[in-house]
């Protein structure tokens, strides 16, 4: 079937026809436009607000810790942790390990192993305790 049959039937003219497509697809790009617009705003918003939430839950739980010495560890960290904005010495911690059933150089071994598997720095990992499990 040819187009200006189809105009013909419809009662409207081909140049009308697609003034009319055309229009209806700029308003389709032109709301496509602004919802994308509108998407960055929101995530930008979204991202700003969950970067002062984390802000202000570390302010919060932030609690003074005293340095306890550390046992000699299999991979030595790139950079001194900071506790307060202080740095601390090269042979200080900012916390505590327990040891269950585990000696000092086997726990050193692990917390090497998890800081390469993981791809974190040892000085940014923080161990609470270590137990030895038999299988």
């Amino acid at each position: 079937m040819d187009l200006s049959v189809l105009a013909a039937e419809s009662g409207m003219s081909v140049g009308e026809a697609f003034s009319i497509s055309s229009t209806g697809m700029i308003v389709v790009l032109i709301v496509l436009i602004v919802l994308a617009v509108l998407v960055l705003l929101i995530s930008k918003g979204v991202r700003a607000a969950q970067g002062k939430g984390q802000q202000s839950e570390e302010e919060a739980t932030a609690a003074p810790t005293t340095p306890v010495s550390v046992a000699q560890s299999a991979a030595p960290a790139p950079a001194a942790p900071v506790v307060n904005g202080t740095p601390l010495p090269e042979n200080q911690s900012a916390g505590q390990l327990e040891l269950y059933d585990c000696d000092e150089k086997s726990a050193a071994v692990i917390m090497a192993i998890i800081s390469n598997e993981s791809g974190i720095p040892l000085n940014h990992l923080e161990f609470k305790s270590i137990k030895a499990i038999e299988e």
